[in-house]
């Protein structure tokens, strides 16, 4: 599990037939302390996040092949959780 902020989200005009119909976007690995790590990951969300919102990212490919109900899936991350308050916020 990962803890991340949403960044962005991917549009694309082809995509694999697995997530046509999926929200992806595009979340900035963080530490506690709100402060970036690493570079950004592609994540499918079936939660609704919103942009700057702190999410939990899965990293269980098993869990997205099964969401999107497709063994050949290539997106390994999804969105498991939405973070209702900031880490880090006092």
């Amino acid at each position: 599990m990962i803890l991340a902020r949403v960044v962005g989200k991917a549009t694309s005009t082809h995509k694999h037939p697995s997530l046509r119909g999926q929200r992806i976007i595009i979340c900035q690995p963080i530490h506690y302390d709100g402060s970036p790590w690493g570079v950004p990951w592609l994540a499918v969300d079936p939660h609704g996040a919103n942009l700057h919102q702190q999410v939990i990212i899965s990293t269980d490919g098993s869990e997205t092949r099964k969401y999107v109900n497709d063994e050949k899936t290539p997106l390994r991350n999804m969105i498991v959780a939405l973070v209702d308050e900031e880490v880090g916020e006092k």
